[in-house]
């Protein structure tokens, strides 16, 4: 971070013409396992470098207009001028109001398992610029680093990773 700061200008001009030549490439995202509260598991973290940072916000500004608009006014996860505590106050209102149940749900690995391809063809119903949908599945395909080792190329079923460690075996093996 300080790095970066200390030639910010020329950092994100070179950044820009890495994005306008088409040869950005994100890096490996950082995974760190956090403390999840009330339960002795822990959750993954990705922390992604100060570039990746810098590029996902752009693509947010450009995407979130967007998408916004078909939220539902109920919906306050990641939103602009909505939080906790804006939903918090909706279930006080609904408990005064006399509803009596809250349903508290946590899809374990959610962000892990979501189908990439699909995910894009629907960003692509409401985003027509490749070059920002090229951006995003970028973003989507960018593999882990833990403990800053090696990155990881994205796993997604026991198969994949079962069938790279299989070629990698192979590669090594003589004749």
């Amino acid at each position: 971070m300080k790095r970066f700061g200390r030639s910010e200008a020329r950092e994100l001009q070179r950044l820009s013409r890495e994005i306008q030549q088409d040869r950005y490439r994100p890096k490996a995202v950082k995974r760190v396992w956090i403390a999840k509260p009330g339960s002795k598991e822990k959750r993954p973290l990705g922390i992604p470098t100060v570039r990746d940072r810098i590029v996902q916000a752009a693509l947010r500004l450009v995407s979130e207009p967007i998408f916004e608009k078909d939220f539902a006014p109920y919906s306050y996860g990641f939103r602009p001028e909505r939080g906790c505590k804006d939903a918090l106050g909706e279930v006080v209102g609904l408990l005064k109001a006399g509803y009596h149940w809250v349903v508290d749900a946590d899809l374990k690995s959610y962000f892990d398992t979501i189908v990439r391809e699909k995910l894009m063809e629907l960003v692509a119903e409401k985003i027509s610029d490749g070059k920002v949908l090229k951006l995003l599945d970028s973003f989507l395909k960018a593999p882990m680093a833990i403990r800053r080792i090696r990155p990881i190329p994205d796993l997604r079923t026991p198969w994949d990773c079962s069938c790279r460690r299989n070629r990698k075996s192979r590669a090594r093996t003589p004749g």
